[in-house]
């Protein structure tokens, strides 16, 4: 089965349903797999949501920060932000159980044998075998009774850099940091959460997660989307593929086979940041 990664959606739709279509022209048995964030701020979140959850084990996808967002309001920890386009997902006959699905997506999703999908990066420390492990931690709460309490500690910039002693929430939110908001770091692996446009504008001592010397994940394939501002990235063993649909840019698939890109301009979405 031919795979393909798709960048974040956003609430695209009809970007979306175009590239869908697309994909399905070039190659009619293919499998997705997405980068997260398919929700908020774009028109019409739930008709996403509703369309990759018809996918059922065709499509995959990991969790980023405005899906964690959304469950963040579910818990009631959270407020809705000016420019939040969830709030179809509350009013739907059946919200809790989309909530349930959202809660059940991975962290962190093996490709191949030397690939893993996620949704902002990999800190420098972590190896693919690591990120994997460390994942698995936090979706087991996510998925557990305990989900609610996490929301309510999830947010915070500290600690900002991975050490394998971390306990308890501070261990959860660097795990939560690291694979959800991730952009720029040092090369000890210190994550820099301010700083949010392309790699010319890394602050002084950080550069691009990826450009750490020596990090730990450098021989496995990274898929990644999140950073709308750095935009493509089609090398040997980096794949970044949100090209900023909702900010003017475009919606993105590129097919793992021969790395061919696919993409479906923007309508012109410029919103608020997140």
């Amino acid at each position: 089965m031919t795979t393909y990664v798709i960048g974040d959606v956003h609430g695209c739709l009809k970007q979306l349903d175009q590239l869908l279509a697309m994909i399905e022209c070039e190659t009619p048995d293919t499998r997705l797999l997405f980068t997260g964030d398919i929700i908020n701020r774009g028109p019409d979140s739930l008709g996403v949501l509703r369309r990759v959850m018809a996918m059922g084990d065709r499509a995959q996808m990991v969790l980023g920060n405005h899906d964690l967002h959304l469950l963040g309001i579910a818990a009631g920890i959270r407020k809705m932000k000016s420019g939040d386009t969830v709030q179809p997902i509350f009013d739907a006959p059946d919200c809790a159980d989309l909530l349930d699905w959202f809660r059940s997506r991975p962290m962190a999703y093996p490709v191949g044998e030397k690939g893993i999908l996620v949704h902002a990066g990999l800190l420098p420390q972590w190896s693919r075998k690591k990120a994997l492990a460390l994942a698995k931690e936090l979706e087991s709460v996510l998925r557990s009774g305990r989900w609610q309490a996490l929301m309510a500690e999830m947010y915070g910039n500290k600690p900002d850099q991975w050490d394998d002693g971390l306990k308890g929430m501070d261990r959860l939110r660097c795990i939560i940091n690291g694979f959800t908001r991730l952009r720029f770091c040092s090369r000890k692996g210190v994550m820099a959460f301010d700083a949010k446009l392309g790699p010319e504008t890394a602050p002084e001592g950080y550069m691009p997660w990826f450009e750490v010397p020596d990090r730990k994940s450098k021989d496995s394939l990274v898929i990644w989307g999140h950073w709308s501002t750095l935009g493509l990235v089609n090398l040997p063993n980096l794949l970044a593929v949100d090209t900023g649909c909702l900010w003017g840019g475009a919606l993105t698939a590129v097919r793992l086979d021969d790395r061919a890109v696919f993409q479906v301009k923007s309508a012109g979405y410029r919103v608020p940041g997140f």
